[in-house]
């Protein structure tokens, strides 16, 4: 009796999953004719306009005095941007998964607070505060400290926009992990430092470098908050995108898109990494969920 009501069961989820072969053929044609339309072929226009003029314009443009100051300072503000975004995500992702508190929705809801925000408003936030006629404006001219149109402006705003990312990859995956590993490493002598070296990070390394690279390509596409900022001036304040704007605006379309190029390739080389350490990522969540107590997954 209970064999034939499971495979009665597995009979009818059989046929819930299974289309018609012409429905199946009619919705991959789709899928792909939309993918084709609006990311492979976006991609191949870059770089063909790229190469319009060959490779010595293509690479006299990247070469440019403004391009390099450009490259240096979106390297520079993701260089920044990243590491603090990485230990201020592994710090908030442990206190909210690991240990309860007043105010632990307060601080998740204000982690997901750029998400909600616009970029452009966020800049316009940091001219409000840091600006000649903002808040702290005067003060900050009289101690001839530059915040907006100079590179701090820049890299707050990329802080800004950017770190939700490994916090909010790195909560439900210390949540699933639970806290028995680490109060047994606990009860054995070990410190708070040796149970995170040791027990915790080893757990999470996947979804933290899950996080970085998300958050390691938001920082150097970042447009809409470091366009209000920064101030767009040339080999000062300008970082990649901008000056591939200024370009477009200039009608120096090869130039535009040699330098659009390069955000491409940073596309594509995070697209690949981005799909094989969340696939590793899914593959230590699923170890967790399925290890028996005691295991240590992060040992296979």
């Amino acid at each position: 009796m209970l064999r034939h009501k499971a495979q009665s069961a597995r009979s009818v989820s059989a046929r819930v999953r299974t289309e018609p072969r012409a429905v199946r053929i009619v919705l991959i044609l789709a899928a792909l004719g939309f993918l084709a339309l609006f990311i492979f072929l976006p991609v191949v226009i870059v770089f063909v306009s790229a190469l319009q003029k060959g490779w010595q314009f293509y690479l006299s443009a990247i070469g440019e005095p403004d391009a390099l100051a450009a490259i240096r300072l979106t390297l520079l503000a993701a260089g920044i941007a990243v590491p603090l975004n990485l230990l201020f995500g592994v710090t908030a992702a442990w206190a909210i998964a690991k240990f309860d508190f007043k105010g632990k929705n307060l601080l998740i809801t204000l982690i997901d607070l750029p998400f909600s925000v616009s970029p452009v408003v966020s800049g316009i936030i940091f001219v409000l505060i840091f600006g000649l006629h903002g808040w702290l404006g005067p003060w900050l001219d009289q101690h001839d400290i530059r915040i907006i149109f100079a590179v701090p402006g820049i890299v707050l705003a990329t802080l800004f926009v950017t770190f939700p990312f490994i916090a909010r990859e790195l909560i439900p995956l210390m949540q699933a992990q639970g806290i028995d590993e680490e109060e047994a490493a606990l009860s054995l002598g070990a410190n708070g430092w040796q149970t995170f070296w040791r027990i915790t990070l080893p757990n999470i390394k996947w979804g933290l470098l899950y996080g970085v690279i998300l958050c390691n390509a938001r920082a150097m596409g970042e447009f809409g908050a470091v366009s209000v900022v920064s101030g767009h001036i040339r080999g000062l304040t300008n970082t990649l995108t901008l000056h591939v704007e200024i370009l477009y605006n200039e009608y120096n379309t090869a130039a535009a898109f040699a330098l659009a190029s390069l955000l491409a390739f940073l596309a594509l080389v995070t697209l690949v990494a981005k799909s094989i350490v969340g696939w590793k990522s899914q593959q230590q969540l699923k170890a967790v969920e399925q290890s028996p107590p005691g295991r240590k997954p992060y040992e296979n």
